[in-house]
């Protein structure tokens, strides 16, 4: 079944003040190193390095009453900063969540926010160690991941893809931008199509897959956040290489299709540019670490292929369009 929408009722942040709004906040997500002015963090494991990343939502602009709630915000917010630490080949260890918001916003809706943040970070074994909260025109959410690169192992960086190799992936792709599509449509969504958008609201990855590819000898990682073609026309620039993709691998499956047929829409767009699914994108040499899939092979050049020949679609997220 899906869900919609932003509690209305109830007290309001205004009418609590701060105290109980961070209250409300801990509760929601518990952690025995909340509640001073910093957290201090279990040390980290010999010969290991911190990795920081963060995002920011804001309503109206990434995120809308009539696609999702709360609950499901607080997380995608996890998701998508955690994909960024796997993406690097580390473990997220803790998370760090910053709200601005109108005094006049339910308390529930910051309750239901953390409760998401809170239950995502437990399937990575991390916390929501600390935060912020603000009065604010909009609803706004920043959350800052932290993880712990451990061994000798280079990280995953953007730069380190070489000819020869092959792309790899772990996740759905396309899933994000047809869920939302199906939302904004205002059409009647059948039950079997509601996969995508729960991949919408909620992205999937498996947490440690990043870490599996890492040890199995990646070298190059990102996640797909602005649209396949986007995220590696920038791994092909840092690493000065091209990508060339395989449409067999990569060709809508039969919840696309379906979901393109009912919107009257290419689901090859959704593939190629949709962005939101934040699937971890790879490069290596020899077999697929476990969990991945062969979606390509890179090449000499200096561009993004499909089948060698240029994408049908190439647009992606653009923040300040």
């Amino acid at each position: 079944m899906i869900h919609t929408g932003f509690p209305s009722a109830g007290p309001t942040l205004g009418e609590v003040g701060e105290g109980d709004v961070i209250k409300a906040i801990v509760a929601a997500a518990p952690s025995t190193v909340n509640g001073d002015d910093a957290a201090v963090l279990t040390r980290s494991a010999p010969n290991s390095r911190v990795v920081a990343a963060t995002d920011m939502l804001v309503a109206g602009r990434h995120f809308s009453p009539e696609t999702t709630t709360p609950f499901h915000v607080g997380q995608k917010a996890v998701v998508q900063n955690f994909a960024d630490i796997e993406a690097m080949g580390a473990t997220p260890v803790a998370a760090l969540l910053a709200v601005s918001a109108p005094p006049s916003t339910p308390l529930s809706v910051v309750e239901e926010l953390a409760r998401g943040v809170g239950t995502m970070a437990e399937a990575w074994s991390s916390e929501l160690v600390g935060g912020d909260v603000t009065s604010g025109d909009e609803l706004v959410i920043s959350l800052a991941a932290i993880g712990s690169l451990g061994g000798n192992l280079d990280a995953l960086t953007l730069s380190r893809a070489r000819p020869g190799q092959r792309v790899v992936a772990h996740g759905r792709i396309g899933y994000s931008a047809a869920g939302l599509a199906l939302l904004k449509s205002g059409k009647e969504i059948p039950p079997s199509l509601e996969p995508l958008v729960n991949a919408h609201q909620v992205p999937e990855i498996t947490p440690g897959r990043g870490v599996v590819a890492r040890a199995a000898g990646a070298t190059a990682m990102t996640d797909n956040s602005d649209g396949l073609v986007r995220d590696l026309t920038t791994m092909a620039s840092c690493s000065g290489v091209g990508i060339d993709l395989s449409s067999v691998a990569i060709a809508p499956d039969a919840l696309l299709v379906a979901a393109g047929e009912l919107l009257g829409t290419d689901p090859w767009e959704w593939v190629l540019t949709g962005g939101e699914d934040h699937t971890l994108i790879g490069t290596c040499d020899g077999l697929a670490p476990v969990g991945f899939r062969s979606i390509g092979k890179v090449v000499k050049g200096a561009q993004v292929l499909v089948d060698a020949t240029p994408p049908t679609h190439t647009a992606g997220w653009e923040s300040f369009a």
